[in-house]
């Protein structure tokens, strides 16, 4: 099963929250696999931070929206402002238990992250390869 995943594009405003969806976005990305914190969130942090090449998004119009997701990032930024990422966990689609057959509510979505980029690789790329998401590059690792 793919995990899919938007990511939006936000402005840095006063008085709007990271860890709320923002009422405006200006671009939307779609990622139909690896969209899990351990993976996306990690390659964009990387993209963020050393430049790094992102493949397999597919550009989508800003008011585009599925049923289907099970994470939505935003990246916040504005001139001479820093970075932030908010990760949030989408369960707002309903599903189906196997067990009892029975239909599952859906839930509402849950920010799981707000941080800098840094930060992300800190929380998520110790589950990853260490050697490829390290920052500190010297000899003693």
């Amino acid at each position: 099963m793919s995990t899919r995943a938007q990511v939006r594009f936000a402005t840095r405003e006063d008085g709007v929250s990271f860890s709320e969806h923002p009422d405006k976005i200006h671009a939307q990305f779609y990622k139909h696999s690896d969209g899990y914190p351990e993976g996306l969130g990690l390659d964009i942090a990387m993209s963020i931070l050393k430049n790094e090449k992102l493949t397999n998004w597919e550009i989508e119009h800003v008011q585009t929206q599925h049923g289907d997701l099970e994470y939505i990032y935003y990246i916040w930024s504005d001139y001479d402002k820093e970075t932030w990422i908010s990760i949030f966990k989408d369960n707002s689609f309903p599903g189906y238990c196997e067990t009892c057959e029975q239909l599952i509510p859906s839930r509402l979505d849950k920010c799981i992250f707000v941080g800098k980029p840094e930060q992300l690789l800190t929380k998520y790329g110790s589950q990853e390869d260490e050697s490829y998401y390290k920052l500190n590059t010297n000899n003693d690792g």
